[in-house]
């Protein structure tokens, strides 16, 4: 069933990104992470008012759709906010950005913080009343991503270990969908990417510890994690430019600026 969604996906992102890479002269494809696709929409945006002679469309997918496309050669650049599996080390691996995950709540939710081992609990479904919590007597309602998605990946790799997320847990594809939902409902609890964290939901401490840009950056948040750029040959021609701009000074300013944690110093 992974294999045959990840075609289908696949299939979507050849379709919009119009033609196989080889054949589109002056466009690029970049497809993948849901969590990476507003930075690169805005780094896309930005380098194309300097360089009009190139078209990049940005798609989404999520981050296992991503990699595939860029193995398949479906897509110049595979977007992703896991880490690669030994099966994907044969890809060029391009890091970009650090990230952190932060786990949100309604702005009314009184709640600072919570252990890493209450956010397994909850999503386990062993922790499920806010009440335990110190809150209201009120259930959790419980949102996290799909599978395939590269930040339900990364919080599974650093939340929850071999424990299981609750199939009660309502999933959602993107994240700005995790924030409206968490936005609009004062009992919800969910985990996006820190760059799109707004004034709309509140990040909670995990440990003790905020994900600020100094922590995430010093990894005194436990919840880090790369945002990768990948292709299925060393970038060349205007990909590599792209890619060069994205590395810069201007570029890692640019994501700075959006809410992550440039990787290049």
């Amino acid at each position: 069933m992974r294999v045959l969604l990840l075609c289908l996906a696949l299939l979507c992102l050849a379709t919009a990104c119009g033609s196989r890479p080889e054949a589109s002269g002056q466009a690029i494809c970049v497809a993948g992470s849901t969590s990476v696709q507003p930075f690169a929409e805005k780094l896309a945006e930005v380098y194309m008012e300097t360089h009009p002679e190139i078209r990049i469309d940005v798609q989404g997918g999520g981050s296992s759709a991503g990699i595939y496309a860029a193995r398949q050669g479906a897509a110049h650049l595979g977007a992703s906010s896991r880490e690669l599996v030994p099966a994907e080390k044969e890809l060029v691996e391009i890091p970009i950005a650090w990230d952190g995950i932060a786990v949100i709540v309604h702005r009314d939710n009184p709640l600072r913080g919570l252990t890493l081992t209450q956010i397994r609990e909850l999503y386990q479904g062993r922790l499920r009343n806010w009440r335990d919590l110190g809150w209201v007597d009120h259930a959790v309602h419980l949102i996290t991503r799909e599978e395939g998605s590269g930040t339900r990946n990364a919080f599974e790799e650093l939340v929850m270990g071999k424990a299981e997320i609750t199939p009660s847990a309502l999933v959602q594809d993107s994240n700005g969908a995790v924030r409206e939902i968490v936005a609009s409902d004062r009992h919800a609890l969910g985990y996006i990417s820190v760059g799109l964290v707004d004034e709309r939901v509140k990040a909670l401490e995990v440990d003790g510890v905020l994900p600020t840009r100094e922590n995430i950056r010093s990894q005194r948040y436990k919840l880090v994690r790369r945002f990768l750029l990948v292709s299925k040959l060393p970038p060349s021609g205007p990909c590599k430019e792209f890619v060069d701009f994205i590395l810069s000074a201007k570029g890692q300013s640019l994501l700075e600026a959006e809410g992550l944690v440039g990787y290049e110093e």
